[in-house]
């Protein structure tokens, strides 16, 4: 019976905090194996890379998410309650519920009312000086989900509601002040959508049929019960926080576009590039550094023995570098995807798996989102790029460029 490699260390939390995306890897190099045993959290967690780790993964017969998520995650960035807590029937039907809204008509929807709130501020940009682009997307963002799901946003709520689902992003590996937060912003943005969707129960609010606000204030589980209010608002903030996040990913494409002129040129002449640089953005940037799973039963993996109850995290950032996976994976390439599909187990910035699986339900809303964004980048306006710090640094968790990506002499072409 083989043994998995063991960190010897009595916790190695301050050194996942200190090394960032980078920690599994360079674990896994240095034991030689994609599979290695620690205590994080004082918890033992065995962590996995790669396209076998990421299949073994998916496989709900051999683990399940009840109690997987660190405590301080639920906290802040995916709330206590909501789906990807949940296994079994249970998940299977309240995905199927989110997976509803889905569809390739309000994917384009969502799209459409972003580019007018990009446009809209076109003309606010131009007479402008610096525009922090991360900021303005934020906003944007903020705004055209609200409209896609039903939720009302009054013009007063935006900045603060950006503010909050910021926060929840950004502090489910903080400490401190940070973690506090996005604790504080979570419990006002459940508060907020658990009015909501009272007010849509009580008849009070009339909720546009299909939208994800009403979808969910009506939906009914396996046993006829509606959600309880406060699991309503996790699962509005399933859509609305994650959909915000898209804002990190297309200022990772803006930073692309800056570093790689000749693809601002090819995305901008042939529209078939854009997807395979939207790809390419989602593989090479960090996001969502790891996803957490708990072993459902005692089994062997490769001589390996995984033991009951058994946290596991998959390195999502260490599958989309895999030297097996992607040759030359430290080298922007969108080129890999000119004729290849994204596999479901070897791309997974946002999980991997089916879509009825654990992998994120919005995914298809993120790879629209970007196409829209970077044609917007390429074709709508034109800017200049001053010299600021656009560093990316992979010890932070979310990462993003210290300057948010800051643009000027913003003038509209089309």
């Amino acid at each position: 019976m083989a043994t998995i490699p063991t960190d010897r260390v009595p916790d190695s939390t301050l050194a996942l905090l200190r090394e960032g995306y980078r920690y599994i890897g360079t674990r896994c190099d240095r034991y030689g194996s994609d599979v290695f045993q620690t205590r994080l959290l004082l918890r033992r967690t065995i962590c996995m890379r790669g396209r076998p780790a990421s299949v073994l993964f998916y496989d709900t017969e051999r683990f399940e998410r009840a109690g997987a998520m660190p405590v301080r995650v639920q906290w802040t960035l995916t709330g206590r309650g909501g789906v990807q807590s949940l296994d079994g029937a249970a998940h299977r039907d309240r995905k199927a519920m989110l997976m509803s809204l889905m569809t390739p008509s309000a994917i384009r929807h969502l799209g459409q009312l972003f580019d007018d709130e990009w446009r809209a501020r076109i003309s606010v940009w131009e007479g402008a000086g610096p525009v922090v682009l991360y900021r303005e997307l934020g906003r944007m963002l903020t705004r055209a989900v609200c409209a896609w799901a039903g939720v009302p946003l009054a013009d007063a709520q935006v900045t603060r509601r950006t503010a909050d689902l910021h926060a929840m992003i950004g502090s489910g590996a903080a400490i401190g002040p940070v973690h506090w937060w996005g604790r504080l912003a979570r419990r006002r943005g459940e508060r907020w959508l658990a009015e909501v969707v009272d007010q849509v129960r009580a008849g009070t609010l009339p909720a546009p049929a299909g939208s994800a606000l009403r979808v969910i204030a009506e939906y009914r589980d396996t046993r006829g019960r509606v959600l309880p209010r406060r699991i309503a608002a996790v699962e509005l903030l399933n859509l609305l926080r994650p959909t915000v996040a898209v804002g990190r990913f297309i200022v990772f494409a803006a930073l692309a576009l800056h570093d790689h002129p000749a693809w601002r040129e090819r995305v901008r002449e042939d529209a078939d590039a854009t997807e395979p640089f939207v790809h390419e953005v989602r593989r090479y940037y960090p996001f969502f550094p790891a996803a957490s799973a708990r072993v459902r039963r005692p089994f062997e993996w490769h001589g390996y023995q995984f033991p009951r109850g058994r946290r596991v995290l998959l390195d999502l950032y260490g599958t989309n570098h895999h030297p097996s996976l992607w040759p030359e994976p430290e080298r922007f390439r969108p080129e890999r995807f000119a004729d290849r599909r994204p596999d479901a187990y070897a791309l997974v910035p946002q999980g991997g798996g089916e879509h009825s699986g654990h992998r994120c339900a919005g995914e298809w809303i993120t790879i629209e989102l970007m196409k829209r964004a970077v044609t917007n980048l390429t074709s709508t306006i034109r800017y200049d790029v001053p010299p600021q710090d656009l560093a990316v640094d992979l010890r932070r968790l979310p990462a993003l460029p210290p300057s948010g990506f800051v643009v000027t002499n913003v003038r509209r072409t089309a």
